[in-house]
């Protein structure tokens, strides 16, 4: 399983995604100066003894949960190239969804707020477990066409 490259380029995206869950997505700085951090259980003013949620998190923490269950079965589906294939294509489709629903709730937050949102480099882990995603599809593929060919032989 793991001794084929896109097995591995599956393995390094699932890490990415799985490091998502440990890292803050963005900083927002309201209008009066104060500064709210965003993560996977929302946004909440940073520095508080007990943070109080003011956004929820769940979709994204919903978006991640499918991301890492979907790209497991895909790992665990070597036997099965063309379920590999799709489930990548859908995995990668999720990893989109995700970036686009982590820059709308900042920027929606921050207007909310009144405020100005950067986003930390961590943003940029589920783009790069896409292009991880897509070098797989094409080992993948690869292999699949390598198998067809010496089938054609027999």
């Amino acid at each position: 399983m793991l001794q084929r490259i896109q097995s591995i380029y599956l393995l390094g995206a699932l890490l990415l995604i799985v490091a998502l869950f440990f890292v803050p997505f963005a900083e927002i700085v309201g209008s009066d100066g104060s500064i709210y951090v965003f993560d996977k259980a929302g946004i909440y003013l940073q520095g508080a003894k007990d943070p109080e949620i003011l956004y929820s998190g769940l979709a994204i923490q919903v978006f991640l949960g499918i991301i890492v269950l979907v790209n497991l079965v895909t790992i665990f589906s070597f036997k099965k190239r063309i379920r590999q294939i799709r489930l990548s294509v859908f995995n990668i489709l999720l990893m989109i969804g995700l970036s686009g629903v982590i820059y709308y709730f900042a920027s929606h937050s921050a207007k909310l707020l009144d405020g100005k949102f950067s986003f930390e480099p961590s943003l940029v882990m589920p783009l790069i477990a896409v292009v991880l995603t897509y070098l797989a599809i094409r080992s993948i593929g690869r292999d699949e066409a390598l198998v067809r060919s010496i089938d054609r032989i027999r």
